[in-house]
């Protein structure tokens, strides 16, 4: 059975919640950690158990792993309107300041999935940590896009759940279809995080020549291709991979979704050493 730890760290005043899994003894001479980055709010609950399953698989193959919830968020002490991109960021740097406790002579991998990922860009900008590699999956890099896509799948959710939708929600989509949600499938959004969101475009994520990238997008992402040629074109140490999986980020489980892909592990696992 393989082996875990939960922890609290970072500072008295903003400790979060993580859980670490050191790399198997007799899988030992691996000098690679891995730190993952999760998704916000609906994202990261329904990709909860993937981490948990891609940790357990990487530590089983000698990497140690920390995966944690950002303050206000999973078990980590705070409240969701406490939420934002630049204490989430330093949330990160703390979890890497851990796992390079933990793990001192290691090479630390981030893998950020969505808004993680965003956060992990933000982070690595920062200069505070440094990761020797970035794997960033389907990265959030317009804001106002992304805060749209929550508020449709949102008012869907309230269409399907309720014998009688509350029309309101659907009107106020037509009417504003640019508005920032204060709430979306069940997790406020604070108003710090509204305004960051609304701000967030490509040109705010430069990457940095000191990470080496892998971008992981969906076959269809064409902002996402652009945003990695654009780095690309800057002499950024960045490559994008097309990846195409069964894991819907915002949906329940249903016969097209996986709540574990099998080939999303491997993908991630595999970013590792390509």
């Amino acid at each position: 059975m393989t082996r875990f730890e939960p922890i609290m760290f970072g500072p008295a005043s903003r400790q979060v919640f993580g859980v670490f899994h050191p790399a198997e003894e007799d899988r030992g001479g691996n000098d690679t950690a891995v730190l993952l980055c999760p998704p916000f709010g609906q994202e990261g609950l329904r990709t909860h158990r993937f981490f948990k399953v891609l940790a357990e698989r990487l530590s089983r193959s000698g990497i140690a792993t920390l995966r944690f919830d950002f303050y206000g968020s999973g078990d980590s002490p705070g409240e969701e309107v406490e939420g934002e991109l630049d204490g989430w960021r330093r949330d990160l740097c703390s979890a890497h300041e851990e796992l390079r406790r933990r793990v001192p002579a290691a090479s630390i991998v981030w893998i950020g999935a969505r808004l993680g990922a965003t956060v992990a860009v933000l982070a690595a900008r920062g200069g505070r940590c440094d990761p020797v590699r970035l794997v960033l999956w389907e990265p959030v890099i317009d804001g106002r896009r992304y805060a749209r896509l929550l508020r449709e799948q949102h008012v869907a959710a309230i269409d399907t759940t309720f014998c009688i939708p509350d029309l309101a929600w659907r009107r106020d989509l037509v009417q504003e279809p640019e508005a920032i949600p204060h709430e979306a499938l069940g997790t406020l959004l604070s108003p710090a995080l509204r305004a960051q969101l609304a701000a967030l475009v490509p040109e705010s994520l430069p990457l940095t020549a000191l990470h080496d990238t892998l971008v992981l997008a969906g076959p269809d992402d064409e902002r996402t291709a652009q945003w990695a040629a654009d780095q690309q074109s800057r002499h950024m140490p960045v490559r994008l991979a097309y990846f195409s999986h069964q894991l819907d980020w915002t949906s329940d489980p249903y016969p097209n979704s996986a709540m574990v892909p099998a080939d999303a592990l491997n993908r991630l696992q595999g970013a590792l050493h390509e």
